[in-house]
């Protein structure tokens, strides 16, 4: 390869995980089972919302689309990790990898405002239970959804454009399994300070503004539950956040994991990585089925209908 501009570059090479061919037969089956079971986990979930009109209200409105940005956020790096793990290849194209960092911004992002989106669902079904229909309207929530894709498209749109302006002349090796921008950008020879500045603007927007929003809103849910009078209606309130709240903690877990760790090449972070983009998208649906009767309900529906269909 030789060194230049971006219309020179041919691709880059993510070393992955293991070099060992052994390890690579092992690495593919559980990454193939961890994907398929997302992907059917998630679908399933997304189904039953949609044909289950008892499960038409604000709340799983929100949790489809979670569902289905999962599908979509886990897409975005392990098809690829497969092929390449298959093929024993550990290329990537200039092209791919562009396109990679715009989708993983983009149903990342999505991830990250949706969870936030129903912090503030929660909040406002505990602490305004007699507004909440009036509140949480399908107008509102439509647009809650539409401003939380108009963000997550203009940012990560942003971060893809500023990338085709980099010069790459230096090493062409992303000690990762997919794309991740912050690594891109270490191997570029020209000046990235813009394109850093974007990526903490970023990290805070999608980060920092979130979470505390979040947390606000718990703090608020939290109070309100501590004056319900009764032992009942308090477990009732707080178990349907119980599941909202583990997803939370499982993906800003793992996330700023990732993001806050200055040993970027390690394995450590790799694993971090596993965690925040396939694990956590995966344990989702069981996190909000397991303890949820309605959609356990409509999901016995579902596949009833399938097989019955079949």
């Amino acid at each position: 390869m030789a060194p230049g501009n971006q219309s020179s570059i041919s691709g880059f090479f993510l070393l992955g995980f293991s070099q060992n061919s052994e390890h690579q037969v092992l690495l593919f089956g559980m990454f193939l089972c961890m994907y398929l079971t997302t992907v059917l986990g998630n679908l399933l979930i997304v189904l039953a919302v949609s044909f289950d009109p008892h499960l038409h209200t604000p709340m799983y409105f929100f949790l489809s689309h979670l569902s289905l940005m999962d599908i979509c956020f886990v897409s975005t790096t392990v098809p690829k990790m497969l092929m390449n793990i298959q093929t024993q290849s550990r290329a990537i194209s200039y092209a791919v990898c562009v396109t990679q960092v715009f989708f993983f911004s983009v149903f990342g992002g999505m991830d990250t405002l949706l969870l936030t989106v129903m912090a503030y669902d929660r909040f406002v079904a505990i602490c305004h239970p007699l507004h909440y229909t009036v509140i949480m309207n399908a107008l509102l929530c439509a647009l809650l959804v539409i401003v939380s894709w108009l963000v997550s498209l203009s940012y990560s749109l942003l971060e893809s454009l500023l990338m085709l302006h980099l010069s790459f002349c230096r090493r062409w090796v992303i000690p990762h399994f997919y794309c991740e921008l912050v690594q891109v950008l270490e191997l570029a020879c020209s000046d990235t300070t813009i394109n850093h500045v974007i990526v903490y603007a970023v990290s805070g927007l999608l980060g920092i503004a979130p979470l505390s929003g979040i947390f606000f809103s718990y703090t608020r849910i939290i109070s309100s539950i501590l004056r319900i009078p009764s032992e009942d209606g308090k477990h009732k309130a707080f178990s349907t956040c119980a599941s909202h709240l583990t997803v939370v903690a499982l993906f800003y877990g793992t996330g700023l994991g990732v993001y806050l760790s200055s040993e970027v090449s390690t394995q450590r972070n790799l694993i971090s990585s596993v965690m925040y983009t396939v694990v956590t998208p995966m344990l989702n649906p069981f996190i909000y089925s397991l303890r949820n009767r309605d959609i356990k309900r409509a999901l016995q529906r579902v596949v009833l209908k399938t097989f019955l269909v079949a």
